[in-house]
């Protein structure tokens, strides 16, 4: 295996989705580019420990997670809430209005792990229940169920949210 020129065509074909993917986490454009360059730069330093296991694209995901966990650790979070919060899921028509994407946004990152992160994989990274169970070494069964939850509890929280104005 030639490991610069393996990494160079991985890095073509997987840079976007691992960026889009920190997006999703963080949603701030910097810090996603820079944790985006480190996953590549570790999973260079680690590709002999690459087992195939699970696909390139989840083992890069499990980096990028681990690398933006530790940079929570590091530092305080930056940057404003986007106004365009992604909207792709069932009940997004709920969240038109701006301070109904405010609220979801802050239900969102309410939740507790693993419910946050399970839910940001499948529904803004638009990983199958099979890749999510391989970021956590879980069965497919637990993610779907934890998705599940992570969805009604977020429903929930935006139900709440609107029978408090009323």
């Amino acid at each position: 295996m030639n490991t610069t020129d393996d990494m160079e065509k991985i890095y073509s074909r997987y840079s976007k989705t691992v960026y889009a993917y920190l997006m999703r986490l963080c949603g701030n454009d910097g810090l996603s580019a820079e944790l985006t360059q480190e996953t590549f730069y570790q999973a260079i330093r680690s590709i002999n420990r690459f087992d195939g296991k699970s696909s390139v694209s989840t083992w890069l995901c499990s980096i990028a997670r681990h690398l933006y966990y530790d940079a929570l650790r590091r530092r305080k979070p930056t940057g404003p809430i986007p106004d365009d919060f992604p909207s792709d899921v069932d009940f997004t028509e709920q969240v038109v209005r701006r301070d109904q994407a405010m609220t979801a946004h802050r239900r969102l990152h309410a939740l507790e792990e693993p419910y946050r992160e399970v839910f940001t994989l499948k529904a803004f990274c638009d990983l199958s229940h099979t890749q999510i169970a391989e970021i956590f070494g879980k069965s497919e069964a637990w993610s779907r169920v934890t998705y599940y939850r992570a969805r009604r509890m977020l429903q929930d929280a935006m139900k709440e949210n609107d029978d408090e104005k009323e």
